[in-house]
């Protein structure tokens, strides 16, 4: 759903105790074409001030200073509470059981995905493009969760807007990667008309899939695909150059 958070256009899922999170969309920012206008990627080839009033702008969104990640298309997840975080690890997750720590994901495509337990006393947010997907980091998000609250009686997510199966074109070696895991991902891969060797992958489905797979008992897409929504999201595969959005969340007091 769409809502306004401190006069910021954001795209939200469902309302979970203890937890607030929100994915923001392009508009709301000062910058122009081709990042029109809330970019918040430091290195998406933007005017860096216009970046940095954007990202004020988000920071007066949230109660604290969003931990950026220097993302990779990797499966590594920081502890956002380890006293020696870096100001940008280069990692695609990060982990708090910290009230108030706000993480965040940059995507203009990839994933976004939330992850956090029924009592809302532990957070996880990953960056799952296709990569992250096939290497685990929502696995490995969920393991660092597990061993922040061994006691979490049960797990839901929510994942947020990416290129819809329709546009997400892939080639053999990215079915062979999900299928090599298992076999049952195929269902998530369609053949593409007139191209021999290349696939339409459901990027969404594939982390329902693997969230459900790893014990995660409710999961919520959000249904929004960033190519088809030009005028609410920014689509790397659709533009090349643009902006990005980011995916902020965090606990609540107790």
């Amino acid at each position: 759903m769409e809502r306004l958070i401190a006069d910021l256009p954001v795209v939200t899922g469902p309302d979970w105790n203890g937890v607030s999170y929100f994915c923001t969309t392009r508009a709301g920012g000062v910058g122009v074409a081709p990042h029109d206008t809330l970019n918040l990627g430091l290195r998406a080839e933007d005017n860096p001030e216009a970046v940095a009033e954007n990202r004020r702008r988000v920071r007066a969104a949230v109660p604290a200073d969003p931990l950026w990640l220097r993302q990779v298309h990797g499966s590594e997840v920081v502890d956002a509470d380890a006293i020696d975080v870096p100001a940008e690890p280069a990692v695609d997750a990060s982990v708090t059981a910290q009230p108030g720590r706000v993480l965040a994901i940059m995507v203009a495509d990839c994933l976004p995905v939330l992850i956090t337990d029924t009592e809302g006393k532990v957070l996880g947010a990953a960056h799952a493009g296709w990569r992250g997907l096939a290497g685990g980091v929502l696995e490995h998000t969920l393991d660092a969760m597990r061993a922040k609250a061994p006691q979490a009686a049960g797990w839901r997510a929510w994942v947020g807007p990416g290129i819809g199966p329709q546009h997400f074109e892939v080639g053999q070696d990215v079915l062979d990667a999900f299928t090599a895991d298992d076999p049952a991902t195929a269902r998530f891969f369609a053949p593409r008309d007139g191209a021999a060797g290349k696939w339409l992958a459901d990027l969404a489905g594939l982390a329902d899939f693997r969230l459900r797979r790893a014990g995660v008992q409710e999961v919520s897409l959000s249904g929004e695909c960033t190519v088809t929504r030009k005028d609410r999201y920014f689509s790397y595969r659709r533009d090349g150059v643009t902006g990005r959005m980011a995916m902020l969340a965090w606990l609540h007091p107790v």
